[in-house]
């Protein structure tokens, strides 16, 4: 019984819904930060080139976006943010096997950690839990990454804004879409288990 209340009760996440005693402890927030990065850098490694674009499609992003809404705001910032460190320190765990700063999509990158606080504070909201709100969710979360990897895109390999929307946003719009279906199903379905279980 006592389970119920925080599943349905807004200010809550998934993260703390799944694993109460977890995310209450020091140790247990570490290692949930520690899994978000891993995750993170574990799905970056499906990456597939797009012909006539520096940037691949890969499953960081749909990652990050996971990450922020199922962890909230905070540890999904700290978990791109580690993920962000760990890469520029040389492991090699971003999209195609890079590490550093010294390439094309590494503003996607640092859009990445904004993108998963916003997601993170709607889903602390609610907006994870419904298939119309977590659309919207991950539609914002999109552009933000957008809105800091494609003006990256256009300093880094010197290309005018209208090259850098071509190359590093529009390849990218079908597979952003068939993500946020899969978020769309998943976490409110998630949410729907656990009111059930509750």
């Amino acid at each position: 019984m006592a389970t119920a209340a925080p599943v349905t009760r807004t200010g809550t996440v998934l993260a703390d819904a799944l694993f109460p005693a977890l995310s209450r402890a020091r140790v247990g927030d570490a290692a949930l930060i520690l899994g978000g990065a891993a995750l993170t850098g574990v799905t970056a490694q499906i990456a597939v080139p797009v012909p006539g674009s520096p940037v691949p499609v890969s499953g960081q992003t749909f990652a990050a976006l996971l990450v922020g809404t199922t962890l909230g705001a905070r540890r999904g910032f700290l978990s791109l943010a580690l993920y962000a460190l760990v890469g520029l320190a040389g492991v090699p765990w971003f999209a195609e096997g890079r590490s550093g700063a010294g390439f094309a999509s590494f503003g996607y990158v640092l859009g990445m950690m904004l993108a998963a606080t916003v997601a993170g504070a709607l889903a602390r909201r609610g907006c994870d839990r419904s298939t119309l709100r977590t659309a919207g969710t991950m539609a914002l979360g999109s552009a933000i990454i957008y809105a800091v990897g494609v003006p990256y895109l256009a300093l880094y390999a010197h290309l005018s804004l209208t090259d850098a929307i071509a190359a590093g946003l529009t390849p990218f719009l079908i597979g952003d879409a068939l993500k946020a279906a899969l978020a769309m199903g998943a976490l409110p379905m998630a949410w729907k288990w656990l009111g059930r279980r509750g």
